[in-house]
């Protein structure tokens, strides 16, 4: 077994004043060759590498702090410390040192700190000047004195000499007597005076000063000479605060007085810090280093000690979920958990690890779901900041609970659940709590994240648990403040308990998941007749955007998940309803959802998006937007513009065949332009290819009737000849692929038809389309009928465009994009009927 006095760890001090643990091991001291001389040497207690080597210097300054602690500088800006895990083990190592370097060991530090600056200054100076002559300790010479503290604050040298002097002399103990006896007499100017006094000595930077100021016996003491600050008219009270104010809460009583003492002096001190003492200067920032050291290593110690008493943590689970404990003791529990975990975040990460291991095994997650349903909004707060911690820590401990949690338990009361209602209900008008929430939540659903093992892959079991037993939760708000409804909105208010504000009421019975086959008056999009529900509530609207800005993410990282999710509730064209909130803001949340979601380039998406004529509220909101040059404006355009560059051309075909009418006026970017060039040119190439590849056909099917003719057998006279079938070869497969997957688009797009624009301001068109969720979805009736009305004397015409009055499509008559000679029926029909654009897929 290792010998536990030996046993450290190696710390070293990082760019922002923080001490970084470099792990735990065992330190020796011992010649080393290659350094030609006595080295501390710490070998890691997990696999014996070498964590520490470093020659103990005759000119390096040793600190010794706490009993516990050494620490020293090895460069200008690399300090080291080593914390012992018992006294006597830095005890003997401080002996070695002292050994190499010639001093007593009852030294708390082995040499003066000399900067570069003063180094000759010091050389020269005799030996008698050493150290500093104190005056004495009365009320007369207060003044001297603190002439004396503040000016050596500039000097490293003169500082060091100072703290020596005032160690050896036990001088800070009667400076504090003596403030007893000017606050009795009510000595202002003495009090003003030791005020500076003790502000300088705290500023001398010295841990074995800070172990006497900090002591049960004088920190009150120290506090009350810094109420008297010569600046301030009137003296704080930070004594009253401090005894009467502040109260120490023993949630569960600790039986340990010296973890009791330890967190009393580290309140106290981090109050000095944080409170007492101005914000350092410039020139004062390092100043207090040790300070900082000295809370850091309070708080390591505290929290050590409370995780290593399982007793203590584990009665303190148990009233934390015994239903029996009163609301005001259950507030106190968390919040001491919530204090407990703040002061986690000192620990380095080894620690931090078994730290929130401990915490897992005593059961703080299924805690933390008891606490996050009540109605104490101060135990929520509290309860969700301990979750963020746990969700820092380690997601995949959480994913794994949770989905361990789901086998047993209903959905409602799932801790991810728990966490969206949380989320959904925040009372906050700023939703600042949702907020947090909302981050919690993305790094858990965020698969960069989660761990894959050869066994099994966390990604792929956790969203499926996600998306069955979560996502309807989380988009319960999105659907309910897009749809009319009523039972489902009243279902939602239920089960939340939650009073939600629907001040846009709808003025049309029109449901967006009803199918429609044909186009009527009542249903025209952007009539008074039809203004779809949108959220006028501010605070609905930023709870909306924050949902939207998940369901983005989860468009990003996920794949078929959310892709099935938003075909199966045809939920992009519920997130286009909130196109028409008066919230900008939000609207454009909406469109950043269809921007992601097109900018995947994924042909499943582009079709959904064409069959369901989803780009009929972005043109709308475009068109509303008239002629202000907004954020609204630029990312309309920036989609549209994508889509050209992209060369995405189902969405083209689309575009310009359904609203060029309505954008061919815009003329200040050539966007749209753009687009109808592209698609001009698709359309030409395609037609050339389709003639070229007939031309191939009829030749090859003339060859074919020629060799069949002579090789025919006068013995199978009364037979049918076939010809032989030949499979195509590979530039012909396209042709008529492409021509099969036309005639199939055809019929189910049959009750998308074009209707006539309707000018609604000069300028500007507005197109209506009635297209059912079923359609979106993929299903089509039986027999669509698209009625059109006659264009009107002065509606617009476009070169390339003929609308039929009527169009009738079936799924027994299917009308080919390319007529071929010998189809006789197609060519009749085609004679008694104008030709309609073809629709071009990808």
């Amino acid at each position: 077994m290792s010998d536990t006095r030996r046993r450290v760890k190696v710390y070293t001090l990082n760019e922002d004043r923080q001490w970084d643990d470099r792990g735990t091991g065992h330190v020796s001291s011992t010649y080393v060759e290659e350094l030609k001389g006595m080295s501390l040497l710490v070998r890691a207690e997990s696999d014996g590498s070498l964590l520490l080597e470093s020659k103990i210097n005759p000119n390096t300054a040793y600190q010794k702090q706490q009993d516990t602690l050494i620490v020293w500088s090895e460069a200008e800006n690399y300090d080291l410390a080593l914390s012992f895990q018992e006294k006597a083990g830095c005890d003997e190592i401080w002996e070695k040192i002292c050994q190499v370097q010639g001093k007593d060991p009852s030294v708390e530090v082995t040499q003066d700190l000399i900067d570069e600056s003063e180094e000759e200054r010091f050389e020269e100076m005799p030996e008698t000047s050493h150290l500093i002559d104190l005056p004495t300790c009365e009320l007369n010479k207060l003044e001297e004195i603190a002439d004396l503290v503040t000016s050596v604050l500039s000097s490293p040298i003169r500082r060091e000499k100072l703290a020596l002097a005032l160690e050896n002399e036990g001088y800070i103990k009667k400076l504090l007597q003596l403030f007893q006896a000017c606050e009795n007499l009510e000595n202002t100017e003495g009090l003003h005076h030791l005020y500076e006094i003790i502000r300088g000595i705290l500023f001398l930077n010295k841990a074995t000063l800070f172990e006497v100021m900090f002591s049960d016996e004088c920190i009150m003491d120290v506090v009350g000479c810094l109420e008297y600050d010569p600046a301030l008219a009137q003296p704080k009270r930070h004594r009253e605060f401090l005894t009467k104010t502040a109260k120490f809460k023993e949630v569960i009583p600790i039986t340990d007085s010296e973890l009791r003492q330890k967190i009393h002096q580290t309140y106290r001190v981090q109050y000095i810090q944080d409170i007492i003492l101005p914000t350092p200067s410039v020139f004062e920032e390092n100043f207090l280093s040790t300070l900082t050291s000295f809370i850091f290593f309070n708080k390591v110690e505290i929290v050590s000690m409370l995780q290593e008493d399982e007793k203590f943590l584990s009665e303190v689970f148990a009233q934390l979920t015994d239903e029996a404990t009163d609301d005001d003791k259950r507030r106190e529990l968390v919040n001491f958990f919530k204090e407990f975990c703040a002061f986690s975040q000192t620990l380095q990460p080894q620690n931090r690890d078994a730290f929130f291991k401990t915490l897992a095994k005593l059961g703080i997650l299924p805690a933390l779901e008891i606490v996050m349903g009540m109605d104490d909004l101060q135990v929520r707060s509290a309860a969700t900041d301990i979750f963020s911690y746990l969700v820092e820590f380690s997601p995949s401990m959480v994913r794994e609970f949770v989905m361990q949690e789901a086998q047993q338990s209903d959905d409602d009361i799932l801790l991810i659940n728990v966490v969206i209602e949380q989320m959904i209900c925040d009372t906050d008008p700023e939703l600042g709590g949702a907020v947090q929430l909302m981050g919690l939540l993305r790094t858990l659903i965020d698969p960069e994240n989660m761990l894959a093992t050869t066994n099994k892959t966390e990604k792929s079991e956790f969203l499926n648990f996600f998306y069955n037993h979560c996502m309807h939760v989380l988009t319960a708000p999105l659907l309910t403040n897009t749809s009319e409804d009523k039972c489902e909105k009243d279902f939602f208010l239920k089960h939340y308990r939650y009073s939600w504000s629907f001040v846009c009421t709808p003025s049309h019975s029109h449901s967006h998941s009803t199918p429609s086959s044909s186009i009527s008056q009542d249903n025209i999009v952007g009539s008074n007749k039809n203004n779809t529900i949108c959220p006028d509530n501010y605070q609905t609207a930023q709870l909306l955007a924050l949902i939207l800005e998940l369901l983005t993410f989860c468009v990003e990282h996920h794949t078929y998940h959310i892709k099935n999710y938003i075909m199966n509730k045809d939920l992009l064209r519920r997130v286009l309803v909130l196109m028409n909130s008066k919230h900008t803001f939000l609207a454009l949340c909406a469109l950043r959802f269809m921007r992601r979601i097109i900018g995947l380039k994924d042909e499943f998406y582009n079709r959904y998006i064409t069959k369901g004529n989803l780009f009929e509220p972005v043109i709308n909101a475009l068109l509303d937007n008239g002629t202000r040059y907004n954020l609204l404006n630029s990312a309309v355009i920036e989609l549209f513009e994508f889509i050209r560059v992209e060369d995405i051309k189902s969405l083209t075909a689309h575009i310009v065949e359904n609203f060029y009418k309505a954008l061919e006026s815009i003329e200040y970017v050539q966007t749209f332009k753009g687009l109808k060039t592209k698609y001009e040119q698709e359309k030409d190439r395609q037609n050339q290819k389709l003639n070229s590849n007939r031309f191939r056909r009829d030749a090859k099917a003339l060859e074919e009737d020629e060799e069949m003719w002579f090789n025919e057998d006068e013995e199978e006279e009364g037979k049918a000849v076939v010809a032989p079938v030949e499979k195509p070869k590979p530039e012909d497969d396209f042709p008529d692929n492409y021509e099969k997957f036309m005639e199939t688009k055809k019929a189910k797009e049959s009750e998308d038809k074009e209707n006539l624009p309707k000018r609604t301001s000069p300028g500007g068109f507005k197109f209506t389309f009635s297209h059912s969720a079923s359609a979106a979805n993929g299903t089509n009736s039986k027999s669509v009928v698209a009625q059109i009305p006659p264009a009107t004397s002065n509606g617009s015409s476009s070169k390339t465009t003929n609308l039929p009055t009527s169009v009738t499509a079936t799924k027994g008559s299917l009308v080919g994009l390319v007529d071929y000679p010998d189809d006789e029926e197609e060519d009749e029909e085609e004679e008694s009927s104008p030709r309609k654009r073809p629709r071009l897929g990808s």
